[in-house]
């Protein structure tokens, strides 16, 4: 395990993006239209039809509201506003459907949220029917729901592992009931546990926790005794998670009170007593925030550089072309980004027209694509061999990123990575401050911070 230097935590302490795309969605424009969305599709589809699918749902509705969460969700209890969403989220799928080559077949599927859970187990069992008649299935794909155990029933996961999911994921936040109550969001530990049983009794194959540092009360103590808690129910994967209080992008956030937010060198011996419990405990560092057992399909990934970054974050399903469905989900395939409608009536309306539900999106050209690689090279392997680079791309890897690489001398000095026979390799450290890393070469960001854009790097 790496030395875990706050100091130098603090010197790279700023704003950037967490590149689960590349370029990044603020720049998205709405110059991209439903018909160049349409024109990428059947491009792909007709030039790739052996490339598999991954498919997203975001339903968007919760019961309560969170406090902390940055998340574009729905908060209410109106049956037939769900029963609504659904039904356009079905004919959102038909509308797909009618471009795609029925023999692709689908290797992940993901349902975010919101919380997806939210849905009854009728609901539930009605939804993934729906998907699982409308689209073709690789052998042992990975299919992954998040879920929130308030309110969730036995019924809940027993409809989602008949339907054919197999992956768990569940936010814990913390422990402290001092702090969940901060957040309104009371989980007691029991019932985490609980859910957990059912999950494992049900034959889920893995099991993902999130948590989060940085929320009102919290102290290293006190987030300590709830990682040891954690530990001992031995999920998976885990996601530790630094709070963004963003109050003026998500207002709700401002019931939180600022004087109650643990102060930043508290937050820094937060972070580094985690990771030394996770790692001491056995968990791999995957990179940034993420941790998995070493058996871990993840870890695994990791160890063979099969790693990959999108927009649900690290996953191991690359080379797939992404669909979301639902409103806000983002698209990624071929050479392009389509996020959809924000609001359920336009995204109604848009379907009802038979017309695809794009509110903006982006095209990549030639350096886009360059940087894309590098950049999810950087972020999932760990290091970048600039010859292999060269061969690919044909270009002087040097001159094309002499300003990049100009860049780099105080990381090596600082021992975040080193540079050698042209190659870049991270170290332990770095992997925390990959992103810092990164934005070297992304070719829009500005070097200035820009709070209001991007959360900070740790």
């Amino acid at each position: 395990m790496f030395d875990i230097d706050i100091e130098l935590i603090k010197k790279y302490d700023k704003p950037g993006p967490r590149y689960t795309s590349y370029p990044t969605a603020p720049h998205f424009n709405a110059g991209f239209t439903p018909e160049k969305y349409l024109d990428e599709i059947i491009s792909t589809n007709v030039t790739g039809n052996e490339k598999k699918l991954s498919l997203y749902f975001h339903l968007p509705f919760c019961d309560t509201l969170c406090y902390f969460c940055g998340c574009n969700m729905i908060i209410t209890r109106n049956r037939d506003r769900i029963r609504q969403y659904t039904k356009y989220v079905k004919d959102e799928i038909d509308l797909i459907r009618t471009y795609l080559d029925p023999d692709r077949k689908v290797s992940q599927l993901h349902w975010g949220g919101g919380t997806p859970t939210h849905l009854n187990p009728d609901e539930i069992t009605d939804l993934i029917g729906y998907i699982n008649e409308s689209f073709e299935y690789s052998p042992d794909p990975e299919a992954g729901c998040e879920i929130d155990p308030r309110g969730l029933t036995y019924e809940h996961l027993a409809a989602l592992r008949k339907g054919g999911f197999n992956r768990i994921s569940m936010g814990v936040q913390d422990f402290y009931e001092k702090v969940q109550k901060a957040v309104n969001r009371i989980q007691p530990e029991e019932m985490t546990r609980q859910v957990v049983s059912w999950v494992r009794d049900l034959g889920f194959q893995s099991i993902n926790l999130d948590l989060i540092y940085g929320l009102p009360f919290q102290s290293e103590k006190t987030f300590a005794d709830t990682v040891e808690k954690i530990i001992d129910i031995s999920p998976d994967r885990i996601a530790v998670f630094n709070y963004a209080h963003v109050p003026w992008m998500k207002k709700h956030m401002a019931l939180i009170k600022p004087e109650d937010l643990p102060q930043p060198d508290e937050k820094l011996r937060i972070l580094k007593r985690t990771i030394n419990q996770l790692t001491e405990a056995g968990y791999v560092f995957i990179g940034m925030d993420h941790f998995a057992k070493p058996d871990d399909e993840m870890a695994v990934a990791l160890r063979e550089k099969k790693l990959y970054r999108n927009f649900q974050g690290y996953s191991t399903n690359a080379g797939t072309d992404l669909y979301g469905f639902g409103i806000t989900s983002i698209s990624q395939i071929g050479s392009v980004y389509a996020q959809n409608l924000k609001k359920e009536k336009e995204y109604f309306d848009s379907l009802d027209k038979g017309v695809l539900t794009v509110e903006k999106g982006y095209k990549l050209n030639g350096d886009d694509t360059l940087r894309r690689d590098v950049i999810t090279r950087l972020m999932c392997d760990f290091e970048l061999d600039f010859e292999s680079v060269a061969k690919e791309y044909s270009i002087d890897f040097e001159s094309y990123f002499s300003n990049a690489l100009s860049n780099l001398d105080g990381f090596i000095a600082d021992g975040l990575l080193t540079l050698d026979n042209r190659k870049i390799t991270i170290s332990g450290m770095g992997r925390l401050l990959i992103r810092n890393i990164a934005m070297n070469f992304d070719g829009y960001i500005e070097r200035k911070e820009d709070a209001g854009r991007y959360s900070r790097t740790v």
